[in-house]
């Protein structure tokens, strides 16, 4: 059993775990861009500014060129939810810091569309279903 991607020592929610290949494969490889959804609690409230500039891809430093787009939804002025389909060493902080923000939280909720259950326990599993596999976007190929 290996766990499907990973998170962060200091950032809890959904995590994968699976011993088919396939499936590892489908979720980990950098090709397929599959979706990612944090919910993030920042320092600073989030500025207009900020939002766009991670809707359109912000420089990382040390890195050549700019992230893909993440998609930025607000819950509050300090609380968002961000989908990023990419998965760089420590993405969520560094993209935020490129910004002037600092993150103090991050909690992934999604992987695709499929979304963590609130009812879930944290440190619960549970087997995935044929819905649940639907909804991750895998069809067993």
């Amino acid at each position: 059993m290996e766990a499907v991607g990973r998170l962060d020592a200091d950032t809890t929610g959904l995590l994968l775990f699976s011993d088919s290949g396939p499936f590892n494969h489908f979720f980990t490889s950098p090709k397929r861009h599959v979706p990612k959804t944090y919910r993030v609690g920042i320092k600073h409230p989030i500025t207009n500014e900020q939002k766009e500039k991670l809707e359109t891809g912000v420089e990382l430093h040390a890195e050549d060129g700019i992230t893909l787009p993440a998609k930025v939804i607000l819950q509050d002025e300090k609380n968002c939810d961000i989908t990023l389909e990419e998965g760089k060493y420590h993405q969520v902080k560094r993209m935020f810091a490129a910004v002037g923000n600092r993150v103090e939280s991050i909690h992934r909720i999604a992987i695709g569309s499929f979304r963590l259950e609130e009812t879930l326990v944290p440190g619960t599993w549970r087997i995935l279903g044929e819905d649940d596999l639907s909804a991750l976007g895998f069809n067993g190929a």
